[in-house]
């Protein structure tokens, strides 16, 4: 099956914030050693643990989560030592970079050719009342069709009622619809429950995910391009299958 409306949530799916280069300035001035390859890979391995063992917890203020965020951080990279003062130094380099969103270098041209090619485009995200601002103020907003936050309909992933609300907003069947995003626990699971498909992004293969075999990942947002055969001038491509490509082009 083809799809009409392509939804995305937004953190770590379309922005980012350029939390490894700043947390490897604060472990240089540290004097401790961890290459940026390991560093990306840390925080990659943290974040999936915490999809998989504490559900919605990433969502809360840094100061709830962080303190056991940085720990297991820490523990990825054999960083041992006062630990305490390493968290404290970065909450203080966290305050003073006010690191903010961005979108991956892949996503203005990714939005270009899938509304070129004719797909409808929306968000549905767990995120708080200054998500619509942020996509305005990036020059991305106009996109969507629909921006549907958890803050301002009191309803979050994985929770049904979120995508029941963005799906009757914009009056689409389910089953025209794909949601692309990084937390399977979240994005997969509710989408599932209204009868929806999903990509989830890993980006490092199925490192992380290893608890969940057989199920479709990507390893860039720019992927749902060939997942759905859309061509860079925003046409099928002729090696796609009813909307879909070779079995090569994504992981399962």
């Amino acid at each position: 099956m083809s799809f009409d409306f392509i939804w995305f949530d937004i953190g770590n799916t379309l922005l980012h914030r350029e939390r490894e280069r700043l947390f490897a300035e604060l472990l240089e001035k540290a004097a401790v050693k961890a290459s940026a390859a390991d560093i990306e890979l840390a925080f990659h391995m943290t974040d999936k643990r915490f999809m998989r063992e504490f559900p919605g917890l990433l969502g809360k203020p840094a100061e709830e989560f962080m303190p056991l965020y940085f720990g297991l951080l820490c523990r990825y990279l054999n960083i041992g030592g006062n630990i305490l003062s390493l968290l404290n130094a970065w909450f203080e380099a966290r305050r003073k970079a006010e690191l903010a969103w961005m979108p991956y270098p892949v996503v203005p041209d990714l939005l270009e050719r899938l509304a070129a090619g004719g797909k409808r485009l929306g968000i549905i995200s767990n995120w708080d009342p200054g998500a619509t601002s942020i996509l305005a103020t990036l020059g991305i907003l106009d996109y969507f069709e629909a921006v549907i936050i958890s803050s301002e309909v009191g309803v979050s992933k994985p929770d049904e009622r979120i995508f029941r609300i963005a799906l009757e907003k914009v009056s689409i069947d389910p089953a025209r619809c794909l949601y692309v995003g990084d937390n399977y626990y979240d994005d997969a699971v509710g989408a599932a429950t209204v009868g929806m498909e999903s990509l989830i992004i890993n980006r490092h293969g199925l490192l992380g995910v290893e608890e969940l075999p057989g199920l479709r990942f990507i390893s860039d947002v720019s992927d749902v391009l060939s997942y759905l055969g859309v061509s860079h001038e925003g046409t099928s491509c002729p090696s796609a299958k009813n909307g879909r490509p070779d079995a090569g082009d994504y992981k399962e």
